[in-house]
């Protein structure tokens, strides 16, 4: 580590980290490696992993019409768990994706190809954010303990995803909107209907933006041999980008459907406004798409972020309604 404490504040920044993040400007020098491992520099991949935790925490409340005081242990719980998990999920796949990020422009200059951090550094950088996790997870009830540790097969298996498989945005999905399955049964103590279908929801909701993503590295990931949804659709990725919008926001409906505590349809209403503001958002993400414009396409993606708290808007409003 003592070189990378000699390098210029500027060097060592990500190719695609926001500029001026507060990693890059604040952070003490020897922690800036760990914390570009963890994605610290780029918070919308965190946002993506937490709201659907808040997704189904909120509608958990709203299904049971009640809201105690743990609740917001667990929206705070999950908050944090995010931040540690996504950094620690994004930590393995660096280690796993060391042989190909160097070959890839984008990913060329993250900690590991760039020689910040050994791997062997970066394995204890992910042990320590996943007990971490661990130790906030212990504080739910059992039966979202064991979802939770379950969810580490998933993480574990995504980076490999793109080795053996067209759609490795499935097995992001996958991990990324589990927590939709936690939280609901870290409220309500049992896992529903709701929270699957809101779950599946979640998934195609991944494969829009990380399909939009992917079309970033089309033309490396053809050199490499690296699979993605991005290169299996090509020219026809808009076509795709709407069955994943029409899925995302109809299983949402079904979801709050579900539900939807009976006799109060003003609840009801407010919740389904949410797929329904999160669906136009993606409209509009669909009509800026272009897919030769790695900028845009990084813009959009970011989007995202905007795109999923509508829902949680407007669960938070049915909660009082």
């Amino acid at each position: 580590m003592s070189g990378t404490q000699e390098r210029p504040e500027a060097e060592g920044q990500v190719a695609d980290a926001v500029r001026g993040n507060w990693v890059d400007l604040y952070a003490p020098a020897w922690t800036r490696p760990y914390l570009r491992l963890s994605r610290a520099d780029r918070p919308i991949g965190t946002w993506l992993l937490l709201l659907p935790c808040w997704w189904g925490l909120l509608l958990s409340m709203v299904h049971d019409g009640q809201a105690r005081w743990f609740d917001l242990w667990i929206f705070a719980g999950c908050g944090i768990g995010a931040v540690l998990m996504r950094g620690a999920g994004c930590t393995w796949n660096d280690i796993t994706d060391r042989g190909i990020d160097g070959s890839v422009a984008r990913t060329a200059s993250r900690p590991i190809p760039s020689g910040q951090v050994s791997v062997k550094q970066a394995l204890a950088w992910a042990v320590v954010q996943c007990l971490i996790s661990l130790a906030i997870l212990l504080s739910f009830p059992p039966l979202a303990v064991m979802l939770g540790v379950l969810s580490l097969l998933p993480v574990a298996v995504y980076p490999f995803a793109k080795r053996f498989t067209w759609w490795p945005q499935v097995f992001l999905g996958i991990a990324f909107n589990w927590g939709a399955l936690l939280a609901w049964t870290a409220h309500s103590g049992r896992l529903e209907w709701p929270a699957v279908l809101l779950y599946l929801a979640g998934m195609a909701w991944t494969l829009f933006y990380d399909t939009i993503y992917a079309h970033q590295d089309t033309e490396d990931d053809a050199l490499i041999g690296v699979k993605s949804t991005a290169r299996l659709f090509g020219d026809a990725t808009p076509k795709w980008l709407r069955r994943f919008l029409v899925a995302t926001v109809v299983l949402m409906g079904l979801a709050i459907v579900m539900a939807a505590p009976d006799g109060n349809l003003l609840a009801l209403i407010v919740m389904i406004a949410g797929p329904w503001a999160m669906g136009w958002h993606m409209v509009w993400q669909l009509g800026r798409v272009k897919l030769d414009d790695n900028d845009r396409l990084l813009s959009l993606f970011r989007s995202n972020r905007d795109a999923g708290l509508l829902p949680v808007l407007f669960f938070a409003i049915a909660l009082i309604a």
